[in-house]
């Protein structure tokens, strides 16, 4: 698979390795089941070569099947929009390039393998060697696993099975109630749902703006307070959670002045860049696998928010200590072309989201820029001969200069300049006392002929879709909030009013809404296609409509370990556990289909449907079983991964493994229970339309294709 995968710009990475991960189960998964069958083979009497033959051909239908429907549910993270889909695409492609190359070790290599290994052969020479008494070891642990597994069928199993097949409607209406409950767990709130999970960071980042042109010392001296406190918790912290360690949990801490993101550049000049009115602090932790458990980034971000409190004139105070995937928790975006409604529109949105006790950091893309003096003239200065730029071309001259002079001076060209001393510049009376030169010669004050007011300029003019845009953000106090239900929220309650009193402003929702609903719109079209063509390769496969039906069904019953997973978890249910929900679907089916696959091969042998059925899930307990098994144990070390780097792949693996840990139950109880239930239906139906009472396998399509044969 390697050898490929270069060939799709794929490297060894955290997506690829956990791509690896996922696919390792599914493998494992056709390999069990191709070596059960065989053994089982093996077990009725047959050569080890016959065995091999027929235990593959057996299953044959089934595995490529099976491998289709993987490759088709996997295929569905390629078509997703946004950067959802770009991001695991990655480990969609690793389980295609996977699987595809799997088939040929599966049907191929491993049966000849079986054929010829020690396993399927006597040992007429005993050796006596360290390596012959290892593997001896290993074939008594083998074994007792074998009789664990033949324990598990016969005494839990078998009864179970038989219970529920007697009590079809009683057992069903358990898996409904449990559905029912987990839907209504999630509508309730009991179990979260937003749009991307809150991955906890291994740094605390601190971002301040004061108004443009506030002096440095005075930038410094508030990020320095900041600074100390955020030091104290960090011992407050060690000294709860970390008492006999040496170590400290900040590493440490990065401060500048200058550095946020919306300085402007200046024009020489013209002024105060503003960069003395911007500060952060960088406060780096001990990594998330070597701090305890009970330091977390946000709880550290939310004290050092609460012991700082309100800054007197901020224009911006972020304390943020988490990745936020698909950009912020709450955007939006105010568009209008008046910019008078546009502001007083962005100032009363702010107001309504700080009344909001979930969210905190409420900032904006359009802070105030540095004082400046709009100028305006009065009707004599045109009646003067007088205009605006006429007189703004003195006003420049006067305070920023003109070149009045250039001179040679050995190599260096000197310019001469000429404007108001610093004293003169610095007054405002002054510029109400300048004199202004008329056409006609005569000196004119300046505060006769125009009036002037000081206000804040613009430090950035944003545009989206043609319009002026405001942009407001906010993130979550508690990471553990829903963001989509707050969206929703100010949907319903807050944006409403503002459309109302300003009735020029769009509203358009940006950060984690805009991009879980491009990925959600995609599935959209994405997802029913990918199960009509699972349903359509399993129909072809069976030659039935209704089995395949059947195997889709128990899709909306894993969901029920998946929620319940979450919150065992601390993750609330988001887009990239659906992405996980997707993949579980291509697992889902391959259980079900060697299941069917029996029960198909047993009627057309001639059981009785409820033997067929019985012995199906038997015979098949074993391979079902230790497929999950495997399953759940690749994607375990990611779910107990503490890295900051595995956070975002955990609701993914989650609703993988929690959803095929219930899917073995839905599989070996559920499917049979399901199966009899529709043998009913079509036993009825045929008494209905014909008047004639016939055998419970006399309706299946095994049958009845060999019927037709007949």
């Amino acid at each position: 698979m390697l050898i490929f995968a270069g060939e799709f710009d794929i490297t060894i990475n955290l997506m690829s390795l956990f791509g690896m991960i996922v696919v390792i189960g599914i493998l494992v998964d056709d390999g069990i089941v191709i070596a059960e069958n065989i053994f089982r083979h093996y077990e009725a009497g047959k050569s080890p070569e016959q065995a091999a033959v027929d235990g593959t051909m057996e299953v044959l239908p089934a595995i490529v099947s099976a491998i289709i429907t993987t490759l088709i549910a996997f295929s569905t993270l390629l078509l997703l929009a946004g950067d959802v889909g770009n991001f695991f695409g990655e480990v969609a492609l690793i389980v295609i390039l996977t699987l595809i190359v799997s088939l040929v070790e599966a049907l191929i290599i491993l049966p000849s393998h079986l054929a010829h290994s020690k396993a399927l052969h006597k040992k007429d020479e005993i050796k006596n060697n360290f390596i012959f008494r290892f593997f001896s070891y290993m074939r008594s642990v083998n074994n007792k696993g074998f009789e664990l597994m033949r324990w598990l069928r016969d005494k839990v199993y078998s009864p179970t099975l038989k219970f529920a097949l007697r009590n079809r409607f009683l057992s069903f209406s358990g898996f409904i109630a449990a559905l029912y409950l987990t839907i209504s767990s999630v509508f309730g709130g009991i179990i979260g749902v937003t749009f991307f999970p809150m991955i906890d960071s291994d740094a605390v980042s601190v971002n301040l703006k004061m108004p443009m042109g506030t002096n440095v010392k005075v930038t410094d001296s508030i990020i320095s307070v900041i600074e100390s406190h955020a030091i104290q918790i960090g011992k407050e912290f060690e000294e709860k959670y970390m008492k006999n360690d040496k170590r400290s949990l900040i590493e440490h801490i990065q401060k500048n002045i200058g550095s946020s993101a919306d300085n402007m550049s200046m024009v020489k000049g013209f002024g105060d860049i503003g960069g003395s009115s911007a500060a952060s602090l960088e406060i780096f932790l001990l990594d998330s696998e070597n701090r305890p458990q009970d330091i977390r980034a946000p709880e550290m971000a939310n004290l050092i928010r609460e012991r700082t409190g309100e800054i007197i004139g901020a224009e911006k105070f972020v304390v943020d200590g988490g990745a936020n995937f698909g950009g912020s928790p709450v955007a939006i975006s105010l568009l209008s072309d008046n910019i008078q409604e546009l502001k007083n529109a962005k100032s009363e949105l702010m107001r309504k989201l700080a009344q909001n006790p979930k969210l905190t950091d409420i900032a904006s893309n359009d802070p105030e820029g540095i004082k400046e003096i709009d100028i305006k003239l009065n009707d004599n200065a045109y009646m003067l001969g007088l205009s605006y730029a006429y007189v703004m071309k003195q006003v420049r001259a006067a305070f920023f200069g003109i070149e009045a002079q250039r001179f040679q001076r050995g190599e260096d060209e000197i310019r001469v300049w000429i404007r108001y001393d610093k004293n003169s510049r610095s007054l405002i009376k002054r510029l109400e006392e300048m004199r202004i030169l008329a056409p006609n010669g005569a000196r004119i004050p300046l505060n006769e002929i125009a009036n002037y007011s000081i206000e804040r300029g613009e430090v950035s003019i944003n545009h989206l879709d043609g319009s002026r845009e405001i942009q407001v953000n906010a993130n979550l106090l508690d990471p553990s909030d829903s963001a989509s239900d707050i969206v929703f929220s100010v949907q319903k309650n807050i944006i409403p009013g503002i459309k109302e009193k300003y009735p020029s402003i769009k509203v358009s929702f940006e950060g984690q809404y805009r991009e879980a609903n491009k990925t959600i719109q995609s599935a959209y079209t994405v997802f029913p296609l990918a199960l009509f063509l699972i349903f359509a390769t399993i129909g072809f496969t069976f030659r039935t409509y209704s089995q395949p039906f059947l195997l889709l069904l128990l899709i909306p019953f894993s969901l029920t370990t998946v929620a319940w997973g979450h919150l065992l978890h601390g993750f609330p249910v988001n887009v990239i556990s659906l992405l996980g929900i997707i993949a579980l679907i291509g697992i889902l089916v391959n259980d079900g289909l060697v299941l069917i696959s029996k029960f198909n091969s047993n009627l057309r042998e001639g059981m009785t449907f409820d033997d067929a059925i019985f012995e199906a899930g038997r015979v098949r307990f074993r391979a079902i079983f230790l497929t999950s098994i495997t399953t759940m144990a690749g994607l375990a070390p990611i779910i107990l991964e503490k890295s900051f780097q595995a956070q975002l792949l955990k609701p993914m693996a989650i609703s993988i493994a929690y959803g095929i840990g219930y899917a073995t139950f839905l599989t070996l109880i559920l499917l049979p229970i399901l199966i009899s239930i529709t043998n009913t239906l079509k036993v009825k139906g045929t008494w209905l339309t014909t008047g004639k009472t016939v055998d419970k396998r006399d309706v299946e399509s095994p049958v009845v294709e060999l019927n037709r044969k007949k």
